[in-house]
């Protein structure tokens, strides 16, 4: 790679070089709308000819509830019960998520909608920021191993994934309350209709509005939270486009948020989301898909809300990206995976540096994929690519991806796979971690991190029976410079970015089994780390180090009678010891829903909800207060 740093240091090159990207991303943006329309009727001509087959989806759910409690839902609601993901939140998950998988951290774990990766320059506590109704995608799917490799863009452990959905003509409404003066109201609204003009098109309006407020189940722990977003969905017998805009405003509190100096900080963000997608099917198992966003981020952080003049950060991100995946069918047995993604940032900040504002991404993957029939029911699947990563002011890196997977499919519907992969990935630190003072402040930065480098091997297993399944994995994992803040007892500061090489073994295993009226979810994970921090005086670490070395989950769902319906998710987890939790290391955790559904008033539900039921104090953040318990009963008309 060409160095490019000097590039920056001259502020008469760099302005004009940021207006001609600008006008590259707006030429590609305009270029992939006028060519949607076209390329789908030629691909709609050309699958009309041809045998489509259906594709069937069947989605299986990790926990039991849908729905949180104390606020509406988002993109990371009841994460925190899903056995693949560790979820550690401040206030609550709503408010800050740090969505962790595999004993990664918040900073190594992507979201993806569509084909993009939505990312937030300044660090990983926002990257769960995204202003979209949940009704508009797909149940959460999570990337690791080879799939993140090849999908994932700077996020070398694992990525949140969700597809768009087709429009369907339905909708809601909610009010809610409970106790600490929670209130919620929140309407939701979906219309399809054919299109007159033209055969098996179609067009969809969709739209939502959600707000909630409450004293917060601590003190000091308030919420204010608004939510507005709408797309329009075009559909023809082979492509989806979805053209979204999506809003949210978001004002928390929470003691000791992100420092342990036991001060009540709050939080003020503002985001906003303009995305376009395109979907398209052709020729036989064949498919891609074109993303393009403008996303921008506002963060108003106060230390003390006591005292706001001791402590204040105003940040503002923009991010602009195009991304492309697919998957190209060659002959019955051989396809191509591919995907790619260029991303450009900048930052505008009170705390960060002038100096290292801006940076841009690229990321290309190919996996050739390579198929063969070891008998009538038997399948072997092999698949070996590579991803290339590079910036602007980093060094690029190669890395390799491959796996191995056997399949048996049984006259019963049951099913059985095997697999086995390697894989690689790699990312670059935020600007808090690298852009920030490194001898000053709350939040101390470090501007030697490298980039951090990961490597994945992986043994797995999944077998789906008639009404049951069983999924195992044990994996081994080597992260080498990898970003974690961590915390010296000599230190005035709260935070510091260092790199660590840190060795996880982990094992999974997650069953179901749906009963006549009922369904069981349970999971069981462990994780072992070993760690090197070098010669840096570490007696601390806030997020590497913060993982539970055993952790189980038991969801279940039951239907007793017609009109009543009990969900239950329940997590316990024992936790590493760490100098700065005040609580106990293990703890228990359970949400609980009851939906009435009268039988007299079609399309009501009415719905008492509680969480945190046994008002668990356990810190998910080390010297941060957990939550505490809430109550809610929301009154849902559906149409």
């Amino acid at each position: 790679m060409q160095n490019n740093r000097t590039f920056f240091t001259d502020s008469s090159n760099y302005p004009y070089e940021n207006i001609k990207m600008n006008r590259v991303i707006h030429t590609t943006l305009l270029a992939l709308v006028c060519s949607i329309v076209t390329f789908s009727a030629v691909s709609s001509d050309a699958n009309e000819a041809s045998n489509d087959i259906e594709n069937i989806t069947v989605e299986g759910f990790t926990t039991a509830n849908k729905e949180p409690v104390g606020t509406f839902v988002s993109l990371v609601s009841n994460l925190e019960y899903d056995p693949r993901v560790d979820l550690q939140s401040r206030n609550m998950a709503e408010a800050q998520a740090d969505v962790t998988i595999r004993g990664g951290i918040f900073e190594n774990t992507g979201f993806r909608v569509g084909s993009a990766t939505l990312l937030d320059p300044q660090t990983g506590h926002y990257f769960s920021e995204i202003p979209i109704a949940p009704e508009m995608l797909s149940q959460a799917y999570i990337l690791t191993g080879a799939d993140n490799a090849l999908y994932g863009v700077n996020s070398s452990v694992g990525t949140v994934s969700f597809d768009w959905k087709p429009i369907k003509t339905a909708g809601s409404v909610s009010i809610g309350a409970g106790n600490n003066h929670f209130n919620l109201h929140r309407i939701h609204s979906g219309i399809s209709m054919p299109l007159d003009d033209a055969k098996d098109w179609s067009i969809g309006f969709e739209g939502e509005y959600s707000f909630s407020e409450s004293d917060g189940t601590i003190d000091n722990g308030d919420h204010d939270f608004k939510r507005t977003s709408a797309r329009v969905q075009l559909v023809g017998p082979s492509s989806q486009t979805d053209l979204f805009f999506g809003s949210q405003d978001k004002f928390f509190g929470w003691p000791n948020m992100y420092t342990p100096f036991n001060v009540n900080e709050t939080e003020d963000l503002r985001t906003q989301l303009l995305m376009l997608n395109h979907k398209q099917n052709y020729a036989t198992d064949s498919t891609f898909e074109i993303s393009a966003y403008t996303r921008r981020h506002n963060d108003e952080y106060v230390f003390s809300r006591e005292n706001p003049q001791i402590f204040q950060a105003f940040h503002e991100t923009e991010v602009k990206s195009v991304a492309f995946s697919g998957r190209h069918g060659q002959t019955e047995s051989f396809a191509l995976n591919y995907s790619a993604q260029f991303i450009e940032d900048s930052i505008e900040s009170t705390t960060l540096e002038n100096n290292f504002t801006s940076r841009r991404y690229y990321k290309a993957s190919v996996l050739p994929e390579y198929q063969m029939s070891l008998k009538n029911d038997e399948q072997l699947t092999f698949r070996l690519g590579a991803a290339f990563d590079d910036t602007n002011r980093d060094d690029s890196d190669v890395s390799l991806i491959g796996d191995i997977t056997w399949n048996t499919f049984s006259s019963d519907d049951t099913s059985q796979t095997l697999y086995l992969s390697y894989a690689e990935a790699s990312q670059v630190a935020g600007y808090t971690a690298i852009g920030g003072s490194n001898t000053s402040g709350l939040f101390r930065s470090n501007d030697s991190l490298e980039r951090e480098k990961t490597k994945n091997l992986e043994l797995g297993s999944a077998f789906d029976g008639l009404n049951w399944s069983f999924d195992s994995a044990i994996f081994y994992r080597k992260d080498n410079d990898l970003t974690d803040w961590t915390y010296n007892l000599n230190s005035t500061s709260a935070r510091s970015a260092n790199s660590v090489d840190i060795e996880t073994l982990g094992l999974e295993l997650l069953a179901t089994k749906r009963l006549a009226n009922a369904e069981i979810i349970t999971s069981y994970t462990f994780l072992d780390k070993s760690e090197d921090y070098g010669a840096v005086d570490i007696d601390a670490s806030f997020y590497a180090l913060n993982y539970p070395g055993h952790r189980l989950t038991l969801g279940v769902i039951w239907n007793p009678t017609d009109i009543i319906e009990i969900r239950v998710d329940n997590e316990w987890r024992k936790q590493q010891k760490n100098i700065l939790r005040n609580s106990d290391n293990d703890a228990l955790f359970t949400h609980l829903t009851l939906k009435v559904s009268p039988a007299s008033f079609q399309g009501l539900d009415i719905i008492f909800a509680a969480d945190n039921l046994w008002d668990e104090s356990f810190e998910e953040i080390p010297g941060t207060p957990g939550r505490g318990e809430q109550f809610t009963i929301t009154v849902t008309y559906n149409w």
